[in-house]
């Protein structure tokens, strides 16, 4: 049984490339609602836009936690005295991630993450980019050391994976696993391996 503190956790969606994780990602913390006591969610303005775009609805905002605008510096969590835990960017957009890495918090999101830096809290960026050029890394660099962690989207295949969801559910599970969740999915080297959830 799982046994760790219930969770307050922000989840950020930016304007790169894969809303289909953060979709993905919400279903799943939904039904972790017993790990959690407080989830908090910020979209960029393009967010909305590459989702609308990429999933053809507007289903983010039926998402049943309290979304906050991303100037709303007012937010709880703009302040380290919140003690929220866990931040997920998912999709990170490489214009977030300079951000973050430069320390210039400019809206809510960044200004979430720089909190979750300096109060040695547990950042997980979901970058979505590819070919990568040097800025780019180097800034990925910048944020490993400053505690971040940076779980790019590349989904695996060792679990063979038999849908488009599945290959999905192999990087937000690992995202999952990275925030602490208590989770069912593929474990290598696991010789009755549960399943993809």
């Amino acid at each position: 049984m799982f046994q760790n503190p219930k969770k307050k956790i922000i989840i950020a969606v930016t304007g790169a490339s894969g809303s289909v994780y953060a979709k993905q990602l919400f279903e799943k913390l939904q039904n972790l609602l017993p790990q959690i006591e407080e989830a908090a969610v910020i979209f960029s303005d393009n967010a909305k836009k590459i989702w609308d775009y990429e999933i053809g609805d507007e289903s983010y905002l039926r998402i049943p936690f309290k979304i906050y605008d991303r100037k709303d510096f007012s937010a709880p969590f703009a302040s380290g005295s919140a003690r929220y835990d866990t931040m997920i960017i998912c999709p990170c957009s490489m214009g977030t991630l300079g951000r973050i890495a430069q320390g210039v918090s400019d809206d809510l999101i960044t200004r979430a993450a720089d909190v979750i830096l300096k109060e040695r809290r547990k950042l997980i960026l979901v970058t979505r980019e590819a070919p990568l050029n040097l800025i780019h890394i180097n800034n990925m660099k910048l944020v490993t050391e400053a505690g971040g962690v940076i779980c790019p989207a590349n989904p695996s295949f060792y679990s063979k994976p038999q849908s488009i969801n599945d290959l999905i559910s192999s990087v937000t599970n690992r995202v999952m696993d990275l925030a602490g969740f208590d989770i069912t999915s593929f474990r290598w080297g696991n010789n009755n391996p549960e399943p993809v959830q």
